[in-house]
């Protein structure tokens, strides 16, 4: 399962910076919709490290970032690019995710470690 959230982090990852260089170049001229594209870009940077933690908690976590990209950071790019105006009222679900992710990889270290 860690692969699974390893190839989700490289391609948010990977994602992120192209929406950020895309949007350095097409937005320039509007600093607002520039810094929507930023905050999602920057957003979409999430590392997931595996391994010794407790499986239980990083998977929660990993779905709670693959969430939160699609919630969170997906919208401020369509906003930025002036696409679907009404999707703003997903951020803040996007944004509660990606603090939950972060709290579930923080119960993941501190989660007991099984025997082999």
């Amino acid at each position: 399962m860690e692969r699974v959230w390893i190839g989700a982090a490289a391609l948010a990852g990977a994602a992120a910076v192209a929406a950020d260089a895309a949007a350095t170049h097409v937005l320039a001229a509007d600093p607002g919709r520039l810094g929507l594209a930023a905050t999602g870009a920057r957003y979409g940077l999430v590392r997931v490290v595996p391994g010794g933690a407790a499986r239980v908690w990083l998977g929660v976590s990993g779905w709670c970032f693959v969430a939160a990209l699609a919630l969170f950071c997906a919208p401020l790019y369509l906003l930025a690019a002036g696409l679907v105006p009404g999707i703003v009222r997903l951020v803040p679900v996007g944004g509660t995710l990606f603090i939950a992710g972060w709290a579930a990889l923080l119960l993941s270290v501190l989660s007991p470690r099984r025997a082999r």
